[in-house]
């Protein structure tokens, strides 16, 4: 190897030199270079967190909501069936009152055709009666009047006249 008298003039004393020199005029720039792009980084960073953190606080707030939603679409589905039973049972108790009515009233139409049927029987029984009891009547006067007691007989309505005209 070669010595030289002076370090300062040995090469490799100068390329240390110029390589420090280096470092210290362009490590600046680079060492300021990437700590503002590490700077950078990290705002990027802490933004893309602070973005998720309102992402995450907006996704809660949804899920309550449609938590609440779905506890508000159950308390109407609920209150719809509770609604739709009382309906039923009102419509049903309706049915069966209307039908007991029809019943009652078919009842009474029976009723009144037997009622109606009976007078009908009724009027003819007596009808027949009165044709069969005039005609033993007749019979009865046929057989047991003669002139003298059809005479008697006239003369006694015609006497009890005044009397029953008063009555």
């Amino acid at each position: 190897m070669h010595h030289y008298e002076h370090f300062w003039l040995d090469p490799k004393f100068w390329v240390g030199v110029s390589f420090v020199v280096f470092l210290v005029l362009f490590g600046r720039k680079a060492w300021a270079q990437a700590a503002s792009m590490l700077d950078a980084k990290a705002a990027r960073v802490r933004a893309e967190l602070a973005e998720a953190a309102r992402l995450r606080g907006e996704a809660e707030a949804m899920l309550k909501q449609a938590e609440a939603d779905r506890a508000a679409a159950l308390a109407e589905a609920e209150q719809m069936l509770n609604r739709a039973r009382a309906e039923a049972k009102r419509l049903a108790e309706g049915a069966a009152a209307e039908a007991e009515a029809a019943a009652k009233r078919r009842e009474r139409m029976a009723m009144d055709r037997i009622a109606a049927a009976e007078a009908g029987a009724l009027a003819e029984v007596r009808s027949a009666a009165a044709e069969v009891a005039a005609a033993a009547a007749r019979n009865v006067i046929a057989e047991r009047m003669d002139a003298k007691a059809d005479a008697a007989l006239i003369d006694r309505a015609v006497a009890d006249l005044p009397r029953a005209l008063r009555a």
